[in-house]
């Protein structure tokens, strides 16, 4: 693998985390000008922003895994937690803002790759059937559920 090759996966991981670590500070600060939204597009973010929790809960969530990815830790994760968050933001833009779909187009593309990337990661989670993990008793002794007294 040649040496640019072998840093795009920590590349795109760094430019999707401050992305998001950018844009989900802004649902809190503010620090970015917003432009004016008129009809559809206006009355879904009015809707979310009624409900009195939507946004924090979609910016925390933002913020949360974008510093897992920066951190590079549980970048999997981040990234599951990331893609129903991605998915609506290119709805949105596909289906009621098209002019600003680039920067979305650009997100889901980095979301997909990194995801290719943890691909070993992600193949447990999607075989069709599997079977729930049970230990065994660590010690020598065997447990007596209470019941069976």
């Amino acid at each position: 693998m040649s040496s640019i090759s072998s840093k795009l996966p920590s590349i795109a991981r760094v430019v999707l985390g401050l992305a998001f670590f950018v844009f989900g500070l802004n649902g809190f600060l503010h620090f970015l000008p917003q432009p004016a939204m008129s009809g559809p597009p206006a009355d879904f973010g009015a809707a979310l922003f009624a409900t009195g929790y939507m946004f924090p809960l979609i910016k925390g969530t933002e913020v949360a895994a974008s510093l897992l990815l920066l951190s590079n830790r549980y970048v999997p994760l981040a990234l599951a937690v990331l893609a129903p968050v991605v998915v609506n933001i290119v709805a949105f833009h596909a289906f009621l803002a098209p002019a600003g779909l680039a920067i979305p187009i650009v997100v889901l593309g980095l979301e997909l790759y990194l995801a290719r990337s943890y691909k070993d990661a992600f193949a447990p989670m999607l075989q069709a059937r599997t079977e729930p993990h049970t230990n065994p008793p660590t010690s020598g002794h065997t447990r007596v559920p209470a019941h069976a007294s």
